[in-house]
C-alpha cells in the first residue's frame, strides 16, 4: 500500500499543500496523512503515518523538506520506516528505497546535506568573527532589558513574574533578571 504524507508550515501556504496532495493523488496512495504545521512542531500526522505503515508498503513524499527537518531526523524516520519493512519514496528526487540505488541515492544525498551544512555553518562564523572584529556585529537586540522600567511599574503594581512576562511578550527569566538587579 501506498501512504502519502503532505505538509506545509503555515496556513498561507494552500497552493503548495494542495499541490502536494494531488501529486500523492496521482501516485495512487491509498491513505494521505496532511498537515499544516512547522517541521520543528510536534507533528502529530507523521507520527501516525509511520505507525500506520505495514511490511512492504511505502511512505511518498513530494519533496525531502516536507518529511524530515535535517539528516539526523531523516535517520531517524528512514530507520523506522525500515524496521517495519517498510520504503520510502521521494517523488522530486526519484528516490525510492525498496531497491538498492535508492539506498544508495538517499545516502549519497544525507552525506552530502550533512557536508553542506557544516560548510555553510562555518562560513557562517567565519563571518560572525570577522565582522565582529571589525565592530559590525553586535549580536541581537536585548528586548526584554528594553523593557525594564515596565516590568518593574507592574511588580510594583503587585503583578507576578508570570504575568509581567505575559503581559511584556518576555520569558520569565527575563523578568526575574531584571527583578534581581540591585
Amino acid at each position: 500500500m501506498k501512504v502519502g504524507y503532505a505538509r506545509t508550515s503555515t496556513l498561507e501556504q494552500v497552493a503548495g499543500f494542495e499541490a502536494q496532495i494531488d501529486e500523492l493523488g496521482t501516485q495512487n496512495c491509498q491513505k494521505i496523512y496532511k498537515e499544516q504545521v512547522s517541521s520543528v512542531e510536534q507533528r502529530q500526522e507523521l507520527s501516525q503515518a509511520l505507525d500506520f505503515l505495514r511490511e512492504g508498503d511505502t511512505l511518498v513524499v513530494t519533496k525531502l523538506d516536507r518529511l524530515a527537518r535535517s539528516m539526523r531526523h531523516l535517520g531517524e524516520i528512514v530507520e523506522t520506516i525500515r524496521n517495519k519493512g517498510a520504503h520510502l519514496q521521494i517523488l522530486n528526487l526519484g528516490v525510492d528505497t525498496s531497491n538498492a540505488t535508492g539506498e544508495l541515492v538517499l545516502n549519497l544525498l544525507g552525506a552530502v546535506s550533512q557536508f553542506e551544512r557544516q560548510i555553510m555553518l562555518e562560513r557562517q562564523r567565519e563571518g560572525i568573527a570577522k565582522a565582529k572584529g571589525e565592530g559590525k556585529y553586535k549580536g541581537r537586540k536585548a528586548t526584554a532589558r528594553a523593557k525594564t522600567d515596565k516590568v518593574l511599574e507592574l511588580k510594583a503594581q503587585g503583578a507576578s513574574a508570570t504575568a509581567i512576562a505575559k503581559d511584556l511578550g518576555i520569558g520569565r527569566a527575563s523578568v526575574y533578571r531584571i527583578l534581581k538587579k540591585p
